[in-house]
């Protein structure tokens, strides 16, 4: 019954339905079906994780049903996750159709996790004013050991070098960005054959990959592609959502924006709100978390200086344990994402903004001293026993009196039931509290409030 459902739960409902509607139009396949032999165009941009995997692979997969001539991969990539970047790159490897990877538009790069998806493409190719390499491990948070270097260089250099010489490329090359971090202009990459054109934009690409015959895994293919009809293969609503929310910035925020709901939820209990929005925010940093490359002890950081604040909750002034909270949370953020072991080749430089980190904990101090503040008001106020000093009080309805209801009295939510039973006080409108019976309040309506309907 719609009545029973408190507002946050509506609105809750509402919005899920709107998402879930957005969703099922953006991965409806009958909106736009290419015609056969059209070239699907693809865009790779920011960091190679498991949604974009995920998004490459489906449009992998839609162009090889639909007959698709050429795909196109637009790319401007700082790196990615290793596994990410091994299963978009076997996926290409892979393909029947013929694949372009193209660093573009001018100012972008093909770094790190990019370099390797460059090298395993059919045709490689880069606009001006781009770069590609810096492809070498890095030891992150710390000084690696040497056996764990060299174990990640070697399976790199192997790993880029055998799909080089598959695609006959320069393979002494890439094998040198790996093991040296060097990198190259596309003037450069076309001299040392590390690519196959320089294109200004798509069209100039196509008119230059028009006419040439490439090996995939089905034969020998001569491309006919000048005329070819072209197709848009964008992300749907869900594989963007996911991708936006895998990085270490939004991760954070939605980690800290989070816990702070679920510690209002558990200072005022029954306000619903900051609890489903701080649990809906935690489940959506945790998704982010495990598309990232976590330190799992900046995390255990973060978890102890939430545990400490709720204590602090108890103990009256701010203390040790809310300084404890306050520089554990802010240690937490700055390690998140920082591993003490060698990143591979496709890492890119994943960290959560210092300033970002130094806000959010400032708004949490913020928060924790006002908590404090109002927790100590109501811990000096006069004890008062008995209910007759709750009679008189005006109070307000959160779920109708129909006869009975909740209102908001004393900053909680209590059970009320109003006087006489044929009166119907709305949700908003105020209420006089007339006695009390066990946890019960007993309220009238004021007079301009009045509605009576019938039983």
């Amino acid at each position: 019954m719609i009545k029973s459902i408190t507002k946050p739960l509506r609105l809750l409902l509402y919005y899920s339905i709107i998402v879930v509607g957005l969703i099922l139009l953006t991965v409806n396949p009958a909106l736009a079906q290419p015609a056969p032999g059209s070239i699907h165009i693809l865009e790779i941009r920011g960091v190679i994780n498991p949604p974009l995997q995920n998004y490459v692979k489906r449009a992998i997969t839609n162009a090889e049903l639909q007959n698709a001539s050429l795909i196109i991969i637009k790319m401007d990539t700082p790196g990615g996750l290793d596994t990410s970047m091994r299963e978009i790159s076997q996926l290409i490897l892979s393909s029947p159709v013929p694949v372009a990877v193209y660093i573009y538009p001018p100012g972008s790069r093909a770094a790190s996790a990019g370099l390797f998806l460059l090298t395993a493409a059919h045709f490689a190719a880069m606009a001006p004013g781009t770069n590609t390499g810096a492809a070498s491990p890095v030891a992150l948070g710390g000084e690696a050991e040497d056996a764990s270097m060299t174990k990640a260089v070697e399976d790199a250099a192997a790993f880029i070098r055998s799909m080089a010489i598959q695609r006959g490329r320069n393979a002494d090359w890439v094998e040198r960005a790996v093991r040296e971090a060097v990198s190259i202009t596309e003037r450069e990459a076309l001299e040392l054959n590390v690519i196959d054109i320089i294109a200004d934009n798509i069209d100039d690409l196509i008119n230059q990959l028009d006419g040439k015959t490439i090996r995939t895994v089905t034969g020998e293919i001569t491309l006919d592609v000048v005329n070819a009809p072209r197709h848009e293969e964008s992300m749907n609503f869900a594989e963007n959502f996911l991708h936006v929310i895998s990085d270490p910035n939004i991760a954070f925020i939605l980690l800290s924006v989070g816990s702070i709901g679920i510690i209002a939820e558990l200072y005022n209990p029954g306000a619903l709100f900051p609890g489903i929005f701080g649990a809906i925010s935690l489940i959506l940093a945790f998704f982010s978390l495990g598309n990232l490359p976590t330190n799992w002890a900046g995390v255990a950081l973060l978890a102890l200086g939430i545990g400490l604040f709720i204590a602090e909750l108890y103990i009256e002034g701010f203390g040790p344990l809310g300084v404890g909270a306050l520089a554990a949370f802010f240690l937490g953020g700055l390690m998140l994402f920082q591993p003490f072991r060698p990143a591979p080749p496709a890492w890119p430089d994943l960290s959560v903004n210092p300033w970002l980190v130094g806000s959010a904990t400032a708004i949490m101090g913020s928060f924790m001293f006002l908590v404090m503040a109002q927790l100590i008001r109501s811990r000096k106020a006069p004890i008062m026993t008995g209910y007759e000093h709750y009679i008189g009080q005006i109070v307000t309805v959160l779920r109708d009196l129909d006869p009975e209801g909740r209102v908001w009295f004393q900053g909680q939510n209590w059970y009320a039931r109003v006087q006489p039973l044929d009166v119907v006080v709305r949700a908003g409108q105020k209420v006089r509290i007339i006695g009390i019976e066990s946890l019960t309040l007993i309220t009238e309506p004021l007079e301009e409030n009045l509605h009576t309907q019938e039983k």
